[in-house]
């Protein structure tokens, strides 16, 4: 049996998913507005309505600094996204693309349903107190469990995929498909490395609901479409939050 697995099923996300609320970003936009810097910034969501609490309170927050880890061994983890032709999405705090139904991640035995590509700069995570120029999570669900992925990426060559879906990104609210498909397995690094650690959603309400896998390698993609979501979004990442008694753990899968 390997060292590390997933279990879910807390209360708040399953109060939250009773009530017909959609996960990921769409989860985030309940409630008071919040933002990324200013008054309604990291530091201030706890306090803007009661359901924000862990965000203030919460002792396994994500994103964090990837350091002082246990090597593990992984079950299997394999990937059978399809390619889709997503609509991506503008929200007013980031992009993501929309995914339909069946692109798959099957971890050990069990079969998770990819939901959303979400998109932060700079990358969230941080390897050894270093951050990347951005970050890539794919959401995937099964039932009320919720397992994020979450690949690095760094300014170098073109990555076609990364400029399908950034290239179509709409400048303001609002939502545009893309008018080819576009493979998300291309988003993936050759090296199988991985860190994984128990953690919560880098927006509000920031429930602590998340089991967190982050691809050690990063991708490359064209300095030249970094910069067009920065026009987009200059700056949609949380501040790093502190580890606290919880095990990172980092192996190969």
């Amino acid at each position: 049996m390997a060292f590390f697995q997933f279990r879910m099923g807390r209360g708040l996300l399953a109060g939250l998913l009773a009530m017909g609320v959609q996960l990921g970003f769409a989860l985030a936009q309940e409630g008071k507005p919040w933002t990324y810097d200013g008054p309604e910034g990291p530091e201030k969501w706890a306090e803007l309505e009661p359901a924000n609490a862990a965000c203030g309170a919460g002792l396994e927050q994500s994103p964090i600094d990837l350091k002082s880890y246990f090597i593990s061994s992984f079950e299997n983890l394999t990937f059978d996204w399809k390619a889709q032709p997503f609509p991506v999405v503008n929200n007013g705090r980031s992009v993501y693309a929309q995914v339909a139904k069946g692109s798959t991640m099957k971890l050990g035995s069990e079969d998770f349903a990819l939901k959303q590509i979400l998109f932060h700069i700079p990358a969230e995570h941080a390897i050894d107190g270093v951050r990347q120029a951005m970050e890539i999570q794919f959401l995937h669900t099964q039932g009320k469990r919720l397992v994020m992925v979450s690949v690095l990426v760094r300014a170098g060559d073109r990555n076609e995929t990364f400029s399908q879906l950034i290239g179509h990104a709409p400048g303001k609210l609002g939502t545009q498909p893309l008018p080819n498909p576009a493979d998300p397995n291309a988003l993936l690094p050759k090296g199988r490395g991985a860190f994984r650690y128990r953690g919560s959603l880098t927006m509000p309400p920031c429930a602590e609901t998340v089991d967190w896998i982050v691809l050690e390698e990063p991708i490359e993609v064209a300095q030249s479409d970094i910069d067009v979501f920065k026009l987009i979004f200059p700056m949609n990442a949380r501040p790093l939050q502190p580890i606290n008694r919880r095990f990172l753990l980092k192996g190969v899968y």
